[in-house]
């Protein structure tokens, strides 16, 4: 088998990017936008010496999953990886791509939990990043790649979000703003930014140039606010001149209202900045945080929030537990952190800035006691001295761990039961609905 051959291939399973797979000749062979059931034509796009990556040319046999696409783009856009397949059999696949690898690479001995998800799979995000393209045009990356594929109305966003994107890309085309260009590191606009508070209404709109100021700001305000009215919370400059990959720069400039807006996560007012981690589905947020504090058993509790974010798992379960700690690395996260906790009246909640194996280490130092330690890591999970931390000087009875790669959790999972912590349960939790990602939460609890 070589590049451009041309193969009759069944796909018979899925990857955890949302490829299909198919066998040839012993070979692995991945096929992007194909779901199982389906025979196709394959192009062969490369061989490696025992896979290779081909495109679909033709469908001969539709798999039973298939369903007819509601989005023009799918086939060049980077989001949705699975819109092609009906919703129910995607969560079920999900489901299994846990299992399977939990018992692959964690040594797990049970099966998932029944998968947490949605039946509306659509319109679901409260946060978006748009890329700028020529012309003023935003979208959002191909697979892979640095072209911006144009893109009026997402369906994973809210339509408030389509409203606020075509006023901006008005607003640039008529007066002929620049974009910037990646190669020469010249043109001002870099991406269109936007956040939601899904119980609250409040919208934060955000540009990200490259330079220090926006021209002829007040009309982009004004427009804005002619076609959201009085959701519009919150309009934000944010300076990013470096030659980044990263989206946000660190300096912020509030041009209009507040530079923040709240939400209602789990009945918790939550404040958010433009730099704050908040979970994008709110509705399955408040679902997860629940499974967690089933897991957890908050009541007169001390509890040690790791990877704390603005503080929104460990606050919502602060009116049960005796006393909450967060850590979180953004400082400006650990900020919104305190004042959720003022705000709403919560005493029994601090929260430190700075590094989580650093500072669990620095909380046992202060003879710091911990009755439950939730984990809620970035996608390469924990530090092996973490969890070394966590076991061993704080043991705490239970550990509670929020993971968005299933495959960083089954490596802590190994690790977490040779340092005597046995994995009770854990529950995927689709907060992504129609991509490859899926969030699960496990328990772990102290053994003898």
């Amino acid at each position: 088998m070589k590049k451009n051959d041309i193969i009759e291939l069944e796909i018979v399973d899925i990857t955890h990017e949302g490829s299909g797979v198919g066998r040839y000749e012993g070979m692995a062979i991945f096929v992007p936008g194909t779901a199982v059931g389906d025979t196709i034509k394959a192009h062969i796009l490369k061989v490696n010496k025992n896979y290779a990556f081909a495109k679909c040319d033709e469908i001969l046999t539709y798999s039973q999953h298939r369903i007819d696409l509601d989005c023009g783009v799918f086939a060049r856009c980077g989001g949705c990886t699975l819109r092609h397949i009906d919703y129910k059999y995607e969560a079920a696949l999900k489901q299994n791509r846990v299992t399977q690898t939990m018992r692959r690479i964690g040594g797990a001995t049970m099966d998932a939990r029944d998968i947490i998800y949605n039946e509306c799979p659509n319109r679901y995000r409260n946060k978006a990043l748009y890329p700028v393209a020529e012309g003023g045009e935003i979208g959002f990356y191909s697979h892979h790649s640095h072209r911006v594929v144009v893109c009026e109305d997402c369906l994973l966003h809210p339509e408030v979000f389509t409203t606020a994107g075509k006023v901006f890309t008005n607003f640039v085309k008529e007066n002929g703003i620049s974009v910037y260009n990646e190669q020469s590191g010249k043109g001002l606009l870099r991406h269109f930014y936007l956040r939601e508070g899904k119980l609250t209404g409040e919208i934060m709109v955000g540009v990200v140039i490259n330079g220090n100021k926006l021209p002829n700001a007040q009309k982009l305000i004004d427009d804005l606010k002619s076609a959201l009215g009085e959701r519009l919370t919150s309009v934000i400059l944010n300076i990013n001149t470096l030659d980044t990959n990263v989206v946000l720069g660190d300096k912020n400039v509030c041009l209009y209202g507040r530079e923040y807006i709240y939400d209602i996560l789990c009945g918790v007012r939550i404040r958010i900045s433009p730099h704050s981690f908040y979970q994008v589905n709110h509705d399955m947020a408040e679902r997860l945080y629940e499974k967690a504090a089933e897991y957890a058993i908050p009541e007169g509790k001390n509890i040690l929030d790791l990877y704390c974010g603005a503080g929104t798992i460990g606050l919502s379960m602060a009116k049960k537990a005796k006393s909450i700690i967060g850590v979180e690395i953004v400082d400006a996260a650990i900020r919104d952190a305190n004042i959720n906790a003022k705000e709403n009246g919560i005493q029994n909640a601090r929260f430190i800035c700075g590094d989580a194996a650093k500072a669990a280490l620095q909380l046992k130092g202060e003879n710091v006691s911990a009755d439950v330690v939730i984990l809620d890591p970035p996608r390469k999970g924990c530090e092996e001295s973490l969890l070394n931390t966590v076991a061993l000087d704080f043991a705490p009875e239970r550990i509670v761990y929020v993971s968005c790669d299933v495959a960083t959790l089954a490596r802590d999972t190994a690790i977490l039961e040779k340092l005597g912590y046995k994995l009770i349960e854990y529950t995927p939790c689709d907060l992504f609905p129609r991509t490859a990602h899926v969030e699960t939460v496990a328990l772990f609890v102290k053994g003898e």
